[in-house]
């Protein structure tokens, strides 16, 4: 397999960036995800290293080679496509053949790859039915194994899950990790669904506006976002954003809501609320770390039931802080109503603060 390096990547319709000026390294071997809403730029970065778009600007290196102006067929690199683009005439096996037949490869070459390829993705048993007679899981198995005999070093996957049921998804996605861990393979891997790049992915690439906003692991993603956008794109549900106003009170920092209640700040958020380039701080938390009281507790700020939403293990309520929503999670056991009066306690440790005026995280001086 192989690193792919992106440097100052730029690709430009007239006067629109469609990708600004993106830069990040996909190691050897490693799965790298990228995630953001529709339009980012993801998959318009993807055709970039395949070479199916022409770049504008910057260079892209596919082990060590720059590839800016080589076709895709001469980059060694193998895409897997959400319509999974199989020649409904031929067989499992032709289709698996086909990629091999066009390098002129012998027959007995061509057979072993192909016997290779469908033991590896459990579809030996497939190879004389054609592609209609198949599941659209069994469908993706096939168009992965074609791209698998080419033995490419880069696999680039544009959305291969889309097309398949939520259940057929979830299965898929143990398959393709488990792909990847089996080939140590070389993964871009574009999808607008955050939780199968968190569940899949050694880093994920967060795209928005053509911009690359945060480039790391799941993991410092989704406990670390860089802004607002980052914050509110990863997790599931989203953080919750409340718009606030940093006040001081001597050496303390409290946050006040329009409507008047004080949030006090512990003094390590409080210097954050402080490094502020305005007196405008967002306050973000995550469902799991907010805690939700029928009373006054200390420390809590009021609010009003919007929604209630059981999903069985969990119920999630939605609760305005006059005009922000934020999500709480709850145990089903735990009863609240829409427009009843609650108090939402915020875990110090475990909130976020953003500067209202450039949406970046505040870090601690």
């Amino acid at each position: 397999m192989a690193e792919v390096v992106l440097n100052e990547v730029v690709k430009t319709y007239g006067n629109i960036y469609a990708v600004n000026h993106v830069s990040l390294t996909v190691a050897d071997g490693e799965f790298v995800a990228l995630v953001g809403p529709s339009g980012c730029g993801k998959t318009t970065t993807l055709s970039l290293i395949a070479g199916l778009n022409e770049i504008s600007g910057g260079e892209i290196h596919i082990d060590g080679r720059l590839v800016n102006d080589l076709d895709p067929k001469d980059r060694d690199i193998a895409m897997v496509f959400q319509n999974y683009a199989l020649y409904p005439n031929k067989t499992v096996f032709k289709n698996l053949a086909f990629p091999l037949q066009m390098r002129k490869l012998s027959k007995s070459d061509i057979e072993a790859k192909v016997l290779s390829a469908a033991r590896v993705l459990d579809i030996t048993h497939l190879l004389e039915r054609k592609p209609r007679e198949l599941s659209g899981g069994q469908q993706q198995r096939v168009a992965l194994g074609r791209a698998l005999v080419r033995d490419p070093r880069v696999f680039l996957m544009d959305e291969p899950l889309s097309n398949l049921d939520a259940k057929l998804r979830v299965q898929m996605r143990t398959e393709l990790k488990r792909f990847h861990q089996d080939l140590q393979a070389t993964v871009v891997y574009v999808t607008h669904d955050q939780l199968e790049a968190v569940t899949m992915a050694d880093k994920m690439a967060v795209m928005h506006g053509g911009f690359l906003q945060q480039y790391d692991s799941p993991k410092n993603v989704f406990d670390n976002p860089v802004n607002m956008f980052v914050a509110s794109f990863v997790g599931s549900p989203a953080m919750s954003l409340v718009p606030l106003e940093a006040v001081s009170h001597g050496g303390a920092v409290a946050l006040r809501s329009p409507e008047g209640w004080e949030l006090p700040l512990s003094p390590r958020n409080s210097r954050k609320a402080l490094g502020a380039s305005t007196n405008k701080v967002v306050l973000g938390a995550r469902h799991s770390t907010v805690k939700l009281h029928r009373e006054e507790a200390p420390g809590s700020v009021p609010g009003v039931v919007y929604t209630v939403e059981p999903t069985g293990d969990i119920t999630f309520v939605q609760v305005f802080l006059g005009d922000a929503i934020v999500i709480v999670s709850l145990d089903p056991s735990i009863t609240v109503h829409p427009d009843q009066k609650v108090w939402i306690e915020f875990d110090q440790d475990k909130i976020h603060l953003f500067d209202g005026a450039t949406e970046m995280a505040l870090a601690t001086a």
